[in-house]
C-alpha cells in the first residue's frame, strides 16, 4: 500500500507526520511518499527521516491584508494545486494522509476529482482554515482533543490525540548535561521559540539573561532569523558576562537529534504554545510556561496554552503583558518547588495520547481498506 503524507510549513505539522509515517512503517507499510512546501521545515527534516519528499509551490491562506496574498493566490497556490494532481496521478497512492496547514491543502484538494481518500489530522484545539477546507470531503478528520472539531461532520470525527515522533522519546539527563557541559544538580530551563525562533521570548530572556544564570541553567533555542538578528544579539550578551555565568548558558540557532536529551534533562520549558511544543511537552511530561503568539488562526496558540493550563499542566504569561522582571519571577517561583514542577508535569503527561500514532496508522488501514473496520473500532 501507498499512501501521501502532506504538510508541513511548521514543525508541529511536520512532526506529526513522522511520527505516523514510523507508525506505517512499524505495522509494514514501507511505500510512503511526502508532499510538502520547498521553503519549510518539512523540505529538510522528512528527506532525514529517509522518505521520499515531493516539494510543490505553496500559498498560505491569510485572513488579513497582505501583500503576499496576491501571489500566493493567483500563481503559487494554483500551481502547487496543478503539481500536486501531476503527482497523485503518478504515485497514485491508496490514501493522503493531510496534517494541516498551507502545505496540506493543494494535495487535500487534488485527491477530489482523482477518487483518492483523505483523511486530515488537526492537532491544535481550534482548527485552522487549511483543515476546515479539507475537512469538508475527508473520509475521516482525526483530532487531537476530545470537544474540538465541532466545525467538522460528528460523524467523521475521531478522536486520536496527537502523535510523538519516535525519536523524542528515551532522552537522558546525563546525555544531555555531557553534550552541553551543565550541571546536572543544578536546575535546567528550555527556551524555545520553535524553528524561526520567538523574537519576544529572545529579548524578555536576554534583558535578564545574567538574573536567569544566577538561579538556572539555560538551554536557548533561538532561531537564527537575519530579519531579527536575535541570535547575534543574544551572543553579544552572553560575551559579555562572566565566564562562571556564560558556562550556565547554551545558545543554538536550532536542536536536532539531541532534542530527546534536552526535553529529558528540561525541568521546566519556556516557549511558544503551538501544536508541536505543546504536544511534545504533554507527551514528555514537561512544566512549562506558555508565551501564545499573537494574532494565530482562531488564537489557536492561547487556546492550546488555556487547555493544559487549566490541567494544571502550564503556566500562561500573554505576550501583551509580557515584561524580563514578570517572566524571571514566574521562572524562580516555579524553580523553587522541584517536586510541584513534576507534578505539573504529570498533569501535561494526562493529556496525551500515548498511542496516538498507532490509532492513526490503525485508521488509515481502515479507510484505505487495507485492514478490517475492527482496527479503527479498537481507537
Amino acid at each position: 500500500m501507498r499512501v501521501v503524507i502532506t504538510g508541513g510549513g511548521t514543525g508541529g505539522h511536520t512532526s506529526a507526520g513522522l511520527a505516523v509515517a514510523a507508525a506505517l512503517r512499524a505495522r509494514g507499510c514501507e511505500d510512503i511518499a511526502w508532499i510538502g512546501s520547498r521553503g519549510g521545515i518539512e523540505a529538510r527534516r522528512v528527506p532525514e527521516a529517509g522518505l521520499a519528499f515531493h516539494p510543490i509551490s505553496t500559498g498560505k491562506l491569510r485572513r488579513y491584508w497582505d501583500w503576499q496574498n496576491v501571489p500566493d493566490l493567483v500563481w503559487r497556490a494554483p500551481a502547487g494545486l496543478v503539481e500536486a494532481l501531476g503527482l497523485l496521478r503518478r504515485l497514485q497512492p491508496a490514501l493522503v494522509f493531510a496534517t494541516g496547514g498551507f502545505a496540506a491543502l493543494p494535495a487535500a484538494l487534488a485527491s477530489v476529482p482523482l477518487g483518492i481518500p483523505v483523511i486530515v489530522h488537526e492537532q491544535t484545539s481550534v482548527p485552522g482554515l487549511a483543515n476546515r477546507i479539507a475537512g469538508r470531503f475527508a473520509r475521516r478528520i482525526a483530532v487531537t482533543f476530545p470537544g474540538t472539531g465541532g466545525e467538522f461532520p460528528a460523524a467523521r470525527v475521531v478522536v486520536t490525540g496527537n502523535p510523538l515522533r519516535p525519536e523524542l522519546a528515551g532522552g537522558s539527563r546525563q546525555e544531555a548535561c555531557r553534550l552541553f557541559a551543565l550541571d546536572p544538580a543544578e536546575p535546567i530551563v528550555y527556551v524555545t521559540g520553535g524553528s524561526l525562533g520567538s523574537r519576544s521570548i529572545n529579548r524578555t530572556v536576554g534583558d535578564a539573561l545574567a538574573e536567569w544564570l544566577e538561579r538556572c541553567q539555560v538551554i536557548h533555542q533561538c532561531g537564527d532569523n537575519p530579519e531579527t538578528g536575535d541570535r547575534a544579539w543574544l551572543a553579544e550578551r552572553r560575551h559579555a558576562l562572566p565566564a562562571a555565568l556564560r558556562a550556565r548558558h547554551v545558545l543554538v540557532p536550532y536542536v536536532g537529534p539531541e532534542l530527546r536529551h534536552v526535553f529529558a534533562a528540561a525541568d521546566l520549558v519556556v516557549g511558544r504554545s503551538g501544536a508541536g511544543t505543546v504536544n511534545e511537552c504533554c507527551h514528555l511530561g514537561r512544566a512549562a510556561v506558555y508565551v501564545p503568539l499573537p494574532g494565530t488562526s482562531g488564537d489557536e496558540q492561547t487556546a492550546n496554552a488555556r487547555l493544559v493550563e487549566a490541567a494544571g499542566g502550564a503556566v500562561l504569561l500573554p505576550q501583551a503583558t509580557l515584561t524580563a522582571a514578570g517572566l524571571l519571577g514566574t521562572v524562580t517561583a516555579l524553580l523553587s518547588d522541584r517536586p510541584a514542577l513534576g507534578a505539573m508535569g504529570d498533569r501535561a503527561r494526562s493529556l496525551a495520547v500515548a498511542d496516538a500514532a498507532d490509532r492513526i496508522a490503525r485508521l488509515i488501514f481502515e479507510v484505505a481498506g487495507r485492514e478490517p473496520s475492527a482496527f479503527a473500532r479498537a481507537i
